[in-house]
């Protein structure tokens, strides 16, 4: 439930993304900036609300996220620009996020072990569940309503659904002291440590595109509104099949394989993109198979990160991890924005082919943990 109205709300910015860009006359990198700095604040944050989560359990940043959520959705509202949404919406729903990911994703280890890949992809299904409700309804809302409207909305509900969530989390049995977080200079004399935050770092760069872009692509080729977002919905929708699928599957043939796997599927799924043209059917299959690929990356992440520097600590480590996402989503849609403005879409899109594949090669070079 916090997975999902955090990321029902982060995620469907694209849909909010035309109605904001006409109203502050704003181009398309400085519009994609507001969703770059929003989840780019939510992964640099989460180092130490994985932290927190490990010391004071999931309760009390709960309440923390229904507060920052609230307050953040209720000032974007009142922005006169989208300088002030950068820091309403940016830090306020950027924070949320933060307190309402990572430190349930820690929790949710704490209660399995020998079904914990499965148990983890379960959990973060509520991602993809948010992300598959979040676009299509914030569609709907804004076209019956405005967009400040529908964030009013938001600011209620998501506020209650987290409060709720926070009456019923807990850590489980194998909690423990995380004691001391390691330093930036310490995990990053890991190899494995470093290949992952390159990978996620390149990849990030790429992922996060057409959560700002494939709608107002479509639009753009005719394609209604709310039909646009629909393709958003999809990747959601999708990526639950792969958090809950590949996660069970790495219970069996191992994490890290499948995690390489879904890398290669999230850039080829870029491909398809790129060479969709006005085909509306072709961006569904897009959208299903990027889903796919991001869901197992998810829910492979954590257990990948478990693996090998166990559960000691790990929703601080985990957040540590994170924060390469955050390098990756605060330059990827801006840059991506500023491709697309000066020379099209298929520049856009092959940027984000193209960092994919590089976070592929970078994860060819892992060694089985029984080689290091």
């Amino acid at each position: 439930m916090s997975m999902f109205t955090v990321f029902a709300v982060g995620y469907s910015f694209g849909a909010f993304f035309e109605s904001m860009a006409d109203e502050f006359d704003t181009g398309s990198g400085a519009t994609a900036l507001s969703f770059s700095i929003t989840i780019a604040v939510s992964f640099f944050l989460s180092r130490w609300t994985g932290l927190w989560g490990d010391r004071f359990g999931p309760r009390p940043l709960l309440i923390a996220a229904a507060i920052s959520l609230c307050v953040g959705l209720l000032a974007t509202t009142q922005a006169p620009n989208i300088y002030v949404g950068y820091v309403t919406y940016g830090f306020g729903v950027g924070l949320a996020i933060a307190l309402g990911y990572v430190p349930l994703v820690s929790a949710v280890a704490t209660w399995f072990e020998a079904k914990r890949s499965t148990a983890t992809g379960i959990a973060v299904a509520g991602i993809g569940l948010g992300t598959m409700v979040g676009s299509p309804a914030s569609a709907a809302l804004i076209e019956a309503t405005s967009w400040r409207t529908t964030y009013v909305i938001y600011a209620i509900v998501g506020a209650g659904l987290l409060l709720a969530s926070a009456a019923v989390s807990r850590q489980g049995p194998a909690a423990s002291d995380p004691g001391k977080l390691p330093t930036f200079r310490e995990l990053f004399a890991n190899r494995d440590f470093r290949l992952l935050f390159g990978a996620i770092s390149c990849s990030s760069l790429g992922l996060f595109v057409p959560f700002v872009f494939v709608a107002t692509y479509a639009e753009e080729r005719g394609t209604s509104q709310v039909w646009a977002a629909v393709l958003i919905s999809l990747i959601g929708g999708t990526s639950v099949v792969g958090r809950l699928g590949l996660g069970a599957l790495a219970d069996r043939i191992g994490a890290m394989r499948l995690f390489r796997l879904s890398f290669t599927v999230m850039m080829f799924s870029h491909v398809i993109w790129l060479t969709g043209g006005d085909r509306y059917w072709q961006l569904v299959v897009y959208a299903v198979v990027l889903g796919i690929g991001y869901g197992g990356f998810i829910a492979l992440s954590p257990v990948v990160t478990a693996e090998r520097f166990g559960l000691i600590g790990l929703g601080g480590v985990l957040g540590t991890l994170y924060m390469s996402a955050g390098v990756g989503t605060l330059f990827g849609p801006p840059i991506a924005g500023v491709l697309r403005d000066e020379f099209g879409y298929s520049w856009a899109i092959g940027f984000a082919a193209a960092t994919t594949g590089v976070a592929v090669v970078i994860l060819t070079g892992f060694r089985p943990p029984n080689q290091h």
